[in-house]
């Protein structure tokens, strides 16, 4: 399989999790896990998937880049846990008896949904954006990372006593070795101290960075540097008991900051050109808007033709002729349409390049003098390409 398709199918799977979630969410109502804050789950449910989505385009146009596998991960991880989580209240709390391994549930999703949120935000924070530490001295921030997951996920499955998430149900799998539940204990907040590492690391490669790779890491150094900040002030706000609704606010405010970081780097993809996928990008947004537009048009069509129709005619053949026909005629129109939108709102300097190229065209229709037809080549050639030196030479015409 290609890293491509091994990508997107990552992001596919994610995608049907957190369907499956959110159904399970509307089933269960107020048979919540604990810790849970109701209608925010849902949300943030749907704002995981901007892990996944970023992650699938890094991977499938650069696939040795560790960023994109890292967001895929993240995503993987997050939605298995929330989909268990949802499956083990159902099995537990809504409906208990009916349905098998409600405990597994729970046990499996308090073991991933940690290391999915926190170890890899470490790694992203120290490869960001080559996918590489920024040098040796740093390998061993990732091997800690690494022991540390597998101790926190070893010290979860395995520690005896209620569940996290389920506090009335007990470990399915309980070990009876003291210094398991000491383990669980100290490598959550380990993988915190980690993160400080890793916003170290950022930090150092931001302030050696130059030119675009400067204004490539400034968007996620900035986010990293707001994330630190957001440790004291919501360990202070958890002391107030602030709620926004049911939910505290400080909960609301650290998952505001760790759900912005792959918008973060979408933004640095965008402005920026990181990674070389902007082109996919945009041919995402134009064909995402049009098969929306067309296929709500063709529906529409349908259904109007076959009301206007059904006096005349009998069936339904005729109205989805005529309306493909029309979605047919409108393809090219509403592209080029939807195109140019695109292109002036995420992609201004190529809209712009094409609106000086269109004017001058149109000038070159109407210009007689070579020497200013000359210096206005010049002068769209210097904003459209931005060369570093640009000279024009004309052949004299043979007597």
């Amino acid at each position: 399989m290609s890293a491509a398709r091994l990508a997107w199918s990552v992001w596919g799977l994610c995608v049907v999790l957190t369907a499956v979630a959110l159904v399970l969410f509307v089933i269960n109502g107020p048979a919540r896990p604990a810790g849970s804050y109701g209608s925010l789950d849902a949300v943030i449910d749907v704002a995981i998937l901007g892990f996944p989505t970023v992650g699938a385009m890094i991977a499938a146009r650069q696939p040795d880049n560790a960023i994109g596998w890292l967001f895929l991960a993240t995503g993987l991880g997050n939605t298995v846990a929330q989909a268990l989580l949802e499956y083990g209240a159902y099995a537990l709390l809504r409906a208990p008896g009916t349905v098998p391994g409600g405990a597994w549930a729970g046990l499996v999703a308090d073991a991933v949904i940690w290391p999915a949120v926190a170890a890899t935000t470490v790694l992203v924070f120290v490869s960001f954006p080559t996918g590489r530490v920024p040098s040796r001295r740093w390998r061993w921030l990732v091997w800690a990372v690494v022991v540390d997951v597998v101790a926190y996920v070893v010290g979860t499955l395995l520690s005896p006593g209620p569940l996290y998430y389920f506090p009335t149900v007990s470990n399915p799998v309980p070990v009876s070795i003291p210094v398991l539940p000491a383990i669980g204990d100290l490598a959550a907040p380990a993988l915190g101290v980690a993160l400080l590492f890793g916003i170290v690391a950022l930090a150092g490669r931001f302030r050696r960075s130059r030119g675009v790779e400067r204004l490539q890491i400034s968007w996620l150094f900035y986010l990293a540097a707001m994330l630190m900040l957001s440790i004291p002030v919501t360990t202070a706000l958890q002391s107030t008991n602030l709620t926004v609704g049911s939910i505290p606010v400080s909960e609301l405010a650290f998952a505001a900051v760790l759900l912005a970081i792959p918008v973060a780097v979408g933004v640095a993809i965008l402005r920026y050109r990181l990674y070389d996928i902007d082109v996919v990008i945009n041919r995402t947004l134009v064909y995402g808007a049009l098969t929306v537009t067309l296929g709500a048009a063709y529906v529409g069509s349908v259904l109007l033709l076959q009301l206007v129709l059904s006096p005349v005619t009998q069936g339904s053949g005729l109205a989805v002729a005529v309306s493909t026909l029309l979605v047919a005629a409108l393809f090219r129109p509403v592209r080029s349409r939807i195109q140019a939108m695109v292109d002036r709102r995420f992609f201004r300097r190529r809209y712009d390049a094409a609106r000086t190229l269109e004017a001058f065209g149109t000038r070159l229709r109407d210009q007689l003098d070579i020497d200013a037809l000359g210096n206005d080549l010049l002068a769209v050639v210097r904003d459209t390409m931005q060369p570093a030196n640009v000279s024009l030479w004309l052949r004299k015409a043979d007597r």
